[in-house]
């Protein structure tokens, strides 16, 4: 697929799988996507847990709630590590960004489906609950979570703002 027609084909995708399995060799080559992604000094402070155990996959849709989760045939889990890359700044959010937007792309590319979670992380203990069940090391934080799946229904983009409204050159002129 030519590069912009997988960015226009990447939705945020919260319908119902199909909970088709997705290979290893396609889990890793989606993940290796995110592990080529920039990083702040090259610090590389993203890791990724690649859920492929149906029971695992389970359990973290109960975590959080999301009964979609369940029907996905993989879960993706952003780890990050705030360790300082340069000075007392870390860069482990920009990091995880880059990283997951570049697995999002390489989902889309073959035609699997997924979705962004990382709010529903931020309350009630979820992310440490999911850091508790993949055995994430204490120090390490379960940033993001990527439900990875065939879609039952198709995939749509939001309509975006054109250009005009959001791009100048040479001056802000909104």
């Amino acid at each position: 697929m030519e590069f912009n027609e997988v960015i226009k084909k990447r939705g945020s995708f919260r319908g119902p799988f199909t909970g088709e399995k997705i290979s290893r060799q396609e889990l890793q080559n989606i993940v290796e996507a995110g592990i080529a992604a920039p990083s702040g000094c090259n610090a590389q402070t993203t890791s990724f847990v690649i859920v492929d155990d149906e029971q695992l996959v389970r359990q973290i849709a109960a975590i959080t709630g999301k009964d979609y989760i369940s029907q996905a045939g993989a879960v993706i889990v952003v780890v990050t590590d705030q360790t300082p890359a340069y000075g007392s700044m870390s860069f482990y959010k920009e990091d995880a960004a880059a990283a997951t937007e570049n697995i999002l792309l390489a989902i889309a590319n073959g035609g699997w489906a997924s979705v962004w979670l990382d709010g529903i992380l931020r309350v009630g203990g979820i992310a440490e609950k999911i850091a508790a069940l993949l055995a994430v090391p204490k120090g390490k934080n379960v940033q993001i979570v990527l439900p990875v799946g065939r879609p039952k229904e198709p995939v749509t983009q939001r309509e975006k703002l054109p250009f005009e409204k959001r791009a100048w050159f040479n001056r802000y002129a909104g």
